[in-house]
């Protein structure tokens, strides 16, 4: 089976960030069925949802993998364990989240009550569209037929996506 290519969302408003979004590479890295291929720039935005926290480290990170998305699903969710994620109320705080936002140009839906590809607020979050456009400008998203790059220059609140800093270092495979 041939990889497909795939874009995770990380994000942390909790502890030592840039070190959380590091430890969450270092992990993917340690699966032998995924590949990272580059991260986006880190930016700090606001938080959404629940605004009463801290400010959110965000970046993307493309993957090759031999996984299916559920499977993804349930590496990310291990992942997020692994690194201490407590289960907490929807947009609180967190020490680390790691979303599915693409897997190829399918789209997935109904087949595991916590996966939707392509991530169903793609296109409303400006903390998810300027570093996913950073790394894809050109792919069209799978249901709207609308380029990153076009959602990202339209998106609402895009001026509150402040770059914090360069791209993960992406760690050898183990």
């Amino acid at each position: 089976m041939a990889p497909v290519t795939a874009y995770l969302g990380l994000g942390t408003n909790l502890g030592s960030r840039e070190i959380n979004l590091s430890r969450a590479v270092q992990s993917l890295t340690t699966s032998q069925t995924v590949q990272i291929v580059r991260s986006s720039s880190i930016y700090e935005t606001a938080p959404w949802g629940y605004t009463e926290q801290p400010n959110f480290l965000n970046c993307v990170v493309e993957v090759n993998t031999w996984l299916s998305p559920v499977e993804l699903l349930e590496l990310a969710k291990q992942i997020e364990n692994d690194l201490g994620r407590e289960e907490n109320f929807r947009y609180g705080p967190r020490l680390i989240d790691i979303d599915i936002l693409l897997y190829g140009n399918d789209t997935v839906h109904l087949c595991h009550p916590d996966l939707e590809i392509p991530h169903p607020r793609i296109a409303e979050r400006a903390f998810v569209l300027v570093p996913l456009s950073e790394l894809a400008p050109d792919i069209m998203h799978p249901t709207l037929n609308i380029s990153l790059a076009h959602l990202s220059d339209n998106v609402e609140g895009k001026e509150d996506v402040m770059l914090w800093g360069p791209p993960l270092d992406i760690p050898e495979r183990l």
